[in-house]
């Protein structure tokens, strides 16, 4: 999100308007709002708070503990200041954020780290041209290093004196096209040439880098820019080693690399990471990112848009976790809140863990992951307001809605900062539960399934407690289930799966279900009637209608083995009145040439799985059965087609 962008305007006809402003410093005599009586600096040239280091994919402190940080985010320009400073005015900038901060931390908050915006308003010089204003466009070299020395450096002081580790972030966002060496790529080299090799700020872990903000695309060896693909992230991390390198040549605090598409993007880091020490990744997550939840997923809104928690799960796997495996993760980005309050970037609603909604399923994917540290991006003016006050239904604010970010947000930073849940603490264990799922469950052979437990206690909390779960299965053969709950269905067959939680005090409780694993379930979870076109299907009676020459049956993403059986059987319960074809495919792509077998007259198809065959330019090709990944049945749509069975087997009857 180009949030620059967005205040473009506004911003220049602010500076145009605010040139040769008088001062407007915060008001002394407003007593809710004292202005900070002047102190003695925090000399910032050496650690004031315990040393950080990065060590595999762990951020510790110097007594070697695993340490997640939790913060907030401030940046240094009138716009973001609410005005209540003008015209480069230091004194003010300064007097009115230290006063953020001072409040933020005596409204009770438990955080431990800001991000800090080095904002383009010091270093932007407006005698300069083009206008777009973004940070490196008309960046001044002597006005940053003026005011690194008169806001930057010292607003870290302030910071570090109140126990925040400091994230630096630079001047502004990247164009939304960059390249390894190009203009913005030298303009990032500079500006932490000159922030590192600060004898303030040099090899002072209280102060760490955010390399760049939001990149989105970036040229490829194909010469297309993009946000994605293996040879796009190598540039990436080109692009990225020569800043990191840069900063070597003077100084070892800690670096958050940015990924692309607005930092939304990793994967291909696994491959090719950036190399050195003390480097961790610096990920933005937002609703509708990664599969996640938007407002339009509200239980009240109908919930038909939500991807829920599997959802944002498999995107967060699929994005993040390739680079939380062997780094450390930092959040530097996340916020949600309904959008009638206008209040948030991101619209969406805290929700529960495992079922729809953001923040309470961001929050347990981050602590599964284990290794992120995350901060809630709310202007610092509205954190200062939070006075803890419970809201009542039908009359919530921003500040004290369950379903905004800052509620639940300011509990859960003192929960980690104490170590235990304050809604479960002293009450008795009653039971435990495993969200969302019956004494019986189907999943599609090849498929997997995350499961979540809960800790239910006397007083009706409830906690995840799925990484103190231990798991059996009573057949490892077909089902599996490793440490965090990740439930994996290896063939066909069934097992019983067995949870079982020991609390610090009191005795274990367990829960058991039965999983029942099949390459062709037919329920309205499993079945996909509307691969192509828009279709139905009745899981009680087994019917499905295709939309116009539609195409409903089962999606295999990681694909699926038929290569240990012979023969695969396809039963119709009606007539064919439709042109019902069964299909195979060995490409996971429905508009690949698929194997066909026509029931015409039949209700049986009958498919030997070492002989199916697909046309290309009219000539037969082989099908692999050991890779398929679309199977299902083809109609011209409109009429009902009864399934009355399909199924592997070596024998014929």
């Amino acid at each position: 999100m180009k949030k620059n962008q967005i205040i473009l305007i506004v911003f220049v006809l602010f500076c145009i308007l605010c040139a040769g402003c008088s001062e407007d410093l915060p008001n002394p005599d407003d007593p809710s709002h004292p202005v900070p009586d002047d102190e003695t600096p925090v000399d910032v040239s050496k650690n004031k708070l315990p040393r950080l280091f990065v060590q595999g994919r762990y951020l510790k402190n110097e007594s070697g503990e695993n340490i997640n940080l939790h913060g907030f985010a401030q940046t240094y320009s009138p716009f973001f200041n609410q005005n209540a400073w003008s015209n480069y005015n230091v004194t003010g900038c300064l007097t009115y954020n230290k006063r953020m901060i001072d409040r933020i931390m005596d409204a009770g908050w438990k955080m431990n780290f800001v991000r800090m915006h080095m904002d383009p308003y010091w270093s932007d010089d407006p005698t300069q041209t083009p206008v777009r204003y973004e940070g490196h466009e008309r960046f001044s070299q002597s006005r940053f290093k003026k005011y690194l020395e008169q806001v930057f450096i010292p607003m870290a002081e302030h910071a570090i004196s109140k126990g925040l580790y400091v994230v630096f972030r630079p001047p502004g966002v990247s164009p939304e096209r960059i390249a390894p060496g190009d203009d913005y790529n030298k303009f990032l080299e500079l500006v932490w040439d000159i922030v590192s090799k600060h004898p303030k700020i040099k090899d002072n872990s209280d102060i760490m880098f955010e390399l760049a903000n939001e990149p989105i695309n970036i040229l490829g060896p194909n010469g297309v820019y993009a946000s994605n693909g293996q040879g796009h992230f190598d540039q990436m991390t080109l692009f990225c080693q020569s800043i990191v390198d840069k900063i070597r040549e003077n100084a070892n605090n800690i670096i958050w690399v940015p990924g692309l598409a607005y930092q939304s993007s990793f994967s291909g880091f696994a491959n090719n990471p950036v190399i050195g020490e003390n480097i961790g990744y610096a990920v933005h997550a937002y609703p509708g990112w990664y599969g996640s939840d938007t407002e339009e997923a509200s239980p009240e809104l109908g919930g038909t848009m939500g991807g829920g928690y599997e959802s944002f799960q498999r995107g967060w796997n699929a994005q993040v976790k390739p680079v939380a495996d062997f780094a450390p993760i930092m959040v530097t980005e996340m916020d949600w809140a309904p959008k009638s309050y206008n209040a948030s970037w991101g619209k969406s609603f805290t929700g529960v863990v495992g079922g729809p909604g953001f923040g309470a399923n961001f929050k347990y994917i981050a602590d599964m992951t284990g290794n992120v540290s995350w901060l809630i991006f709310t202007d610092c003016h509205r954190l200062a307001e939070f006075n803890g006050v419970q809201g009542t239904p039908g009359n919530y604010t921003f500040l004290n809605d369950p379903e905004a970010c800052v509620w639940p947000t300011f509990h859960w930073y003192k929960e980690y900062d104490s170590g235990e849940d304050g809604a479960v603490v002293e009450n008795e264990l009653a039971r435990i539960e495993v969200v969302g799922v019956s004494e019986n469950m189907t999943i599609l052979t090849g498929g997997d399934r995350y499961l979540i437990v809960n800790a239910i206690y006397n007083n009706g909390a409830s906690l995840p407690i799925t990484s103190k779960t231990v798991f059996n299965t009573s057949d490892q053969s077909v089902i599996s289930v490793n440490e965090i709950g990740r439930l994996i269905a290896l063939k066909d067959g069934s097992a019983t799966i067995t949870a079982t939680f020991t609390p610090s005090a009191g005795e274990s409780k367990q829960v058991s279900f039965s999983v029942h694993a099949t390459t062709f379930p037919l329920t309205e979870e499993l079945f996909n009637p509307s691969i192509f076109a828009q279709g139905t299907f009745e899981e009680d009676t087994r019917t499905l209608v295709t939309g116009q020459w539609g195409f409903g049956g089962w999606l295999y993403t990681k694909g699926v083995d038929l290569s240990a059986y012979k023969y695969l059987i396809a039963e119709l319960g009606n007539d064919n009145n439709s042109s019902v074809s069964f299909r195979i495919f060995d490409e996971n792509n429905y508009w690949s040439q698929p194997a066909t077998y026509d029931f015409g007259n039949s209700r049986k198809v009958v498919v030997q799985l070492d002989s199916m065959y697909k046309l290309i330019n009219g000539e037969q090709v082989k099908l692999n059965p050991a890779h398929i990944y679309i199977i299902g049945f083809w109609s011209s749509g409109g009429s009902p087609i009864i399934i009355k069975d399909v199924y592997l087997t070596d024998k014929l009857e």
